[in-house]
């Protein structure tokens, strides 16, 4: 079974050759490489590091950025890794292995390790709060050890990642009848959101300790200023109305108690583009709500929910 990876870029990160030459050399000529370049100029890329690279001539946003090189992409496992990311040695061999022994898996990650201090981890895994908050789990904790096997996890973080391609054809949703990721997201929970269709049909997640890979963070994300934090609240409201059903509305004054402190956290602090994105965000969601509410049960049963926090 042939793998595919597809690296969506702006063209702003430093990191995006060193990335592309990890995947290159950590899946050899198997390893299919599909660049999605969203930038206003071309990116720079050396030949041989990518077998196709698509310009769409603008900025789709993370969602339809994806779902345009997943389409265009022939494996059977799908490989999204954000181009700030740089895998280690091992990572892929390491997460199909994982999948091809665990059928009811769609989806495996490793173990996101900060590019600054490789021993504190980025994440391995997505999960919900308390406060219905999509989080990384281990964010900024020391990274475990690099063990054997693999365990379960709600959902696995679109930073890096192996998808079953069977899988993401089953749970497709959006606007467009294709759309593995919701395009009406843009950027920012729609990885959380797919974790949730998939859960949802079925499938599992793995987390898998010894692959490991070294990620920056979004240096794209941290230039958008109340534009990241409008998309950031309001997706909050869209998915979590999605995977709860009926559910959410009782859990409406909660949701929006934590968005009120976070509110009153920033204006106390001077930060008037957080606010003004949480006040944004709240507009995109009552704008959205009703394409994403649902009346019927929990998509995912709550207890199963809470076992992954």
């Amino acid at each position: 079974m042939r793998s595919s990876a597809v690296v969506l870029t702006l063209g702003r990160s430093p990191l995006l050759v060193p990335c592309l030459e990890a995947l290159r050399e950590d899946g050899g000529s198997d390893l299919e490489i599909v660049v999605v370049d969203q930038g206003e100029t071309p990116a720079a890329l050396p030949p041989g590091l990518a077998d196709r690279v698509l310009r769409p001539g603008r900025n789709l946003g993370f969602a339809a950025g994806n779902n345009l090189g997943i389409a265009a992409a022939s494996g059977d496992w799908i490989v999204a890794v954000n181009d700030d990311a740089v895998v280690e040695p091992g990572w892929l061999g390491a997460l199909i292995a994982a999948l091809e022994a665990d059928p009811g898996a769609a989806a495996a990650q490793g173990v996101n390790l900060q590019l600054a201090a490789p021993e504190i981890a980025d994440g391995w895994g997505l999960a919900w709060n308390g406060w219905w908050q999509a989080v990384q789990l281990g964010h900024g904790e020391l990274a475990p050890p690099a063990a054997p096997g693999a365990r379960e996890i709600f959902g696995a973080s679109a930073t890096a990642v192996v998808y079953r391609r069977s899988a993401l054809r089953q749970v497709a949703a959006g606007p467009e009848k294709d759309d593995v990721f919701d395009r009406r997201l843009f950027v920012w929970y729609e990885d959380v959101d797919l974790a949730g269709r998939l859960r949802a049909a079925g499938w599992r997640a793995l987390l898998v300790p010894s692959a490991r890979v070294r990620h920056a963070g979004s240096s794209t994300g941290k230039t958008l200023n109340r534009e990241r934090w409008r998309l950031l609240y309001g997706n909050r409201w869209l998915v979590a109305a999605r995977l709860l059903g009926r559910s959410f509305w009782p859990r409406v004054p909660g949701l929006a108690l934590r968005d009120g402190v976070d509110l009153v956290r920033s204006l106390g602090r001077g930060d008037r583009e957080i606010a003004a994105g949480i006040l944004l965000g709240w507009g995109r969601a009552l704008r959205l709500l009703s394409a994403f509410a649902r009346f019927g049960p929990p998509a995912v049963p709550l207890g199963e929910i809470r076992r992954f926090r």
